[in-house]
């Protein structure tokens, strides 16, 4: 919905977004290709000039939702330009197809997939008309990416929750696993790190209204966040022993996808290199 919003006509605006917001229809978000992940510069999807509109051709993957998706917002570059532009796809299109990505260990749940573009015609008023450059795109996945920061805090609660729950009813030695000195630790560090990690989206949240929240702030929320997040569930996982694998308890799911989030909008390395060119003022990619 972002891109629509932020970047579409109105007309645009009210034809899609009322029906996506419903969940009438169902979007995603066609930018990452087999060759061009953390580098989307080096996008091959290409849009040719055609009478009335554009021809697309190209390949994105890890796609979310691309199997169940009405309409796909994808990024090319136009043939003539090598300028970055958005284009809404919409799923009866000839040339639009989907493929599920299977055999996935993580994020099982979402059905995640590759768009193929053969020669796929969108008409003129299917194209985002303020979405130029790679500005466009980056500013979707900044939003993205700050909704991701207060989401992982939501799993690492969770695995907090199910692993103090029980720890007061598991017994070793005679006693409660609670009372234990390493599991108070343990259970202290993720109070710890999951305010902290709140107060600082509160505060971020709070710098988007005022339309002050910078990139370099949301990319530093995003790497920390999922990073402690999934230390606090590992080490919620290990509180449960054997039992943290048992789907019964959920930890080892949430463990399992945090592992993905690490990577997903951005891998925690590469927002490493972004807040580092922001120190610094030297760009390392």
């Amino acid at each position: 919905m972002h891109p629509i919003y932020a970047f579409g006509s109105d007309a645009q605006k009210q034809r899609f977004l009322p029906r996506l917001a419903s969940g009438e229809l169902i979007g995603c978000f066609g930018l990452t290709e087999p060759n061009a992940g953390s580098d989307p510069m080096s996008m091959t999807t290409r849009a040719r000039k055609v009478a009335g509109g554009y021809s697309l051709s190209g390949c994105k993957t890890w796609i979310t939702s691309a199997p169940l998706a009405d309409i796909a917002v994808v990024w090319a570059k136009l043939q003539d330009t090598n300028k970055i532009a958005g284009f809404i796809v919409e799923r009866d299109f000839k040339g639009f197809a989907t493929e599920r990505i299977e055999g996935k260990l993580s994020l099982r749940t979402s059905s995640t997939g590759m768009i193929v573009l053969e020669n796929c015609i969108v008409p003129e008023e299917n194209v985002l008309p303020h979405a130029t450059g790679l500005k466009a795109p980056f500013n979707c996945l900044s939003s993205a990416r700050y909704g991701i920061a207060w989401g992982v805090l939501g799993a690492a609660e969770t695995c907090f929750n199910i692993a103090r729950d029980y720890s007061l009813e598991r017994k070793q030695f005679g006693k409660s696993i609670a009372s234990m000195q390493l599991v108070q630790a343990k259970f202290a560090d993720a109070v710890t790190e999951i305010t902290l990690a709140m107060q600082s989206c509160l505060r971020a949240g709070r710098l988007k209204d005022e339309g002050k929240l910078s990139h370099q702030v949301v990319s530093m929320l995003k790497r920390n966040n999922t990073r402690k997040a999934t230390e606090i569930a590992r080490a919620m996982r290990d509180i449960l022993g054997g039992n943290g694998i048992s789907d019964e308890y959920h930890v080892m799911r949430h463990v399992c996808n945090l592992e993905t989030v690490l990577t997903y909008e951005g891998t925690y390395d590469i927002h490493g290199l972004i807040l580092g060119r922001s120190i610094t003022g030297m760009s390392a990619f």
